[in-house]
């Protein structure tokens, strides 16, 4: 399954670069405080690894927070389950 991922993300970033290498015409790009003249493939690609960044800061935050929440909730489960003994009890 991981390699399936890293093939994946290798395709998008093998796509966008396709894309950009087709797009050299200078554009102008309006941000918040300023504007400035850009090739559209190096704005293309700076915001596809921006994009990715953002994603992949968003989505590791929730894993990790997930699974604190699971060593916590093992912790509990741990704590509230009765010792049993190790031996196996005959009837």
């Amino acid at each position: 399954m991981k390699i399936i991922k890293i093939v994946l993300v290798l395709a998008l970033f093998l796509i966008a670069l396709a894309l950009g290498s087709q797009n050299q015409a200078v554009v102008t790009f309006n941000y918040l405080l300023a504007q400035g003249d850009f090739h559209l493939s190096t704005l293309l690609g700076s915001v596809f690894v921006v994009g990715f960044a953002v994603a992949w800061a968003i989505f590791g935050s929730l894993h990790l927070k997930s699974r604190l929440e699971v060593r916590k909730l093992n912790k509990q489960l741990k704590k509230l389950t009765p010792l049993t003994d190790t031996k196996e009890v005959k009837s």
